[in-house]
């Protein structure tokens, strides 16, 4: 069970001198971490409607610029927290801050992917079995006092492979017009994040059993 004393994920980019410095700046401009933090719902937002219209018009540019979005969607979840902390900016509502978009984020993107290949509901599953890594991190924090982030297929992972299977995507487009990068994307998702969901509950039952 990984965990940091802050119940932070932990990431080795954090220790970035230029984000540092980035988050400084924002500091100091009085950009609060929950502005940043619903930014964040913004840029998936507008990954969504990237591959919603890729899949209508099917544009490599389209699918270009929905992997944008997910790494700026990311960029912001990493910057808010350093404003939050480093900046120390932090509120009493930060927290809510912190989990609430990733939920809405997270289901944008893979909900918007499933429509661009014109199987929504292989989005809906994936977006269900990101929740529930979420969930039983989240139930984890409840019962035991610590945060489990372990497993194949956390926030990071997942975007990883939609932000590769977007781009892919776009070679298909131009190339094929052919969908199975976001297809297959989408299944590595399902399959990884409900995996991890059942890696973090045993984990969290070994500890409660054991106490």
């Amino acid at each position: 069970m990984t965990d940091t004393s802050a119940g932070r994920r932990p990431v080795k980019s954090r220790n970035s001198t230029l984000l540092q410095k980035a988050a400084q700046w924002l500091a100091d401009k009085n950009v609060t971490p929950n502005q940043i933090s619903k930014a964040s719902m913004v840029f998936a937002g507008l990954s969504c409607l990237s591959f919603c219209f890729s899949g209508l018009l099917n544009a490599p540019l389209l699918f270009i610029l929905a992997a944008i979005f997910i790494q700026l969607r990311l960029l912001a979840n990493l910057i808010d927290g350093l404003v939050a902390v480093e900046g120390g900016m932090g509120t009493r509502d930060g927290l809510f801050w912190n989990e609430a978009p990733d939920r809405v984020s997270d289901t944008l993107i893979l909900v918007g992917a499933g429509i661009a290949i014109s199987v929504p509901s292989l989005g809906l599953l994936a977006a269900v079995s990101a929740l529930m890594t979420a969930y039983v991190r989240v139930l984890s924090s409840s019962l035991v006092g610590k945060e489990d982030f372990s497993g194949p297929m956390a926030k990071q992972h997942r975007m990883a492979v939609m932000t590769g299977a977007a781009l892919l995507g776009a070679f298909e487009a131009g190339y094929s017009g052919t969908s199975f990068a976001l297809f297959l994307g989408l299944s590595i998702v399902t399959l990884g994040a409900g995996y991890t969901a059942l890696q973090r509950a045993q984990t969290l039952l070994r500890h409660l059993s054991a106490h």
